[in-house]
């Protein structure tokens, strides 16, 4: 890192936000950091740096997210990196999740990442620059049995991604969405994953998948500080990737998964095309 940069970093308490936010500072970046929970974050980061905001902040309620953004931009002055990391899991078949549980995935995973991109465009087009960075999942590329509402959020956050980068192109501003494997951090903790209890017997390839995963917990294949210096490295690209996969896991999903849209698409060429005028 050969210039400062002013960072905004969501769901900063634990994961891949803690480490962005540790190796930052650690490399004299100036960082403002959110959590629901302001105890729990300045506890986890350990720093009196004058470089660290941290807010306490509901990304649900659009009010919080802007006054936190205010806040940074009036202590450091700018903003220059968004990177979008709040978000949790929620496993269960689409009949096993009530309205309510389904509407809090989207609630943090999207409609939080939606509130802090409409608060921080003001700041990034006055500025004519500026990097949005939203944390999706593999799942948003390809997802698996048992995981529809958090595979439906995280492939929204790609969808949004996609479209976003074209609308702010002509504006200088930069976005990337980053696809994660598994790594090796507290994602498949009670804290961050919520599993459903309305267990219908039926569903007995999502129980195996979901006792899978549970158990894949401290022996996933991925470094998160391996992959926060990757998200940190991208933000000095000069011509950064929009779709930044981490993990040979992800890398290998996202292979398998294009392969099959190939296969089908030109399966069933004939009767696509058959529908023109």
């Amino acid at each position: 890192m050969d210039n400062n940069k002013v960072w905004f970093i969501t769901g900063a308490s634990k994961g891949f936000g803690l480490s962005l936010v540790k190796q930052l500072l650690e490399a004299g970046q100036l960082v403002a950091a959110t959590s629901r929970n302001l105890q729990e974050l300045t506890t986890a980061v350990n720093t009196t740096s004058n470089n660290f905001l941290p807010l306490q902040v509901d990304l649900a309620n659009e009010s919080s997210v802007s006054l936190a953004l205010q806040h940074t931009n009036e202590a450091f002055g700018c903003i220059d990196v968004v990177i979008n990391n709040a978000g949790y899991g929620i496993g269960g078949a689409i009949e096993e999740l009530s309205d309510a549980e389904t509407r809090m995935a989207f609630d943090v995973n999207v409609f939080g990442t939606l509130n802090v991109i409409r608060s921080v465009m003001p700041y990034l087009r006055k500025q004519r620059s500026g990097h949005i960075i939203n944390i999706s999942s593999i799942a948003g590329i390809t997802g698996n049995a048992g995981w529809a509402i958090y595979a439906g959020s995280k492939y929204a956050v790609i969808g949004i991604s996609e479209v976003l980068a074209a609308d702010v192109k002509e504006l200088g501003i930069k976005v990337t969405v980053v696809a994660p494997g598994a790594f090796r951090t507290s994602f498949l903790t009670a804290g961050s994953l919520s599993i459903t209890d309305n267990k219908i017997d039926d569903y007995k390839e999502v129980r195996a998948i979901h006792n899978k995963y549970l158990k894949m917990d401290g022996n996933q294949a991925g470094d998160p500080e391996k992959a926060a210096t990757a998200i940190i490295n991208v933000a000095y690209e000069e011509n950064p990737p929009l779709y930044l996969l981490l993990g040979g896991d992800a890398y290998n999903r996202a292979l398998a998964k294009l392969d099959t849209l190939h296969n089908e698409i030109r399966q069933w060429q004939d009767i696509t095309c058959s529908t023109d005028f």
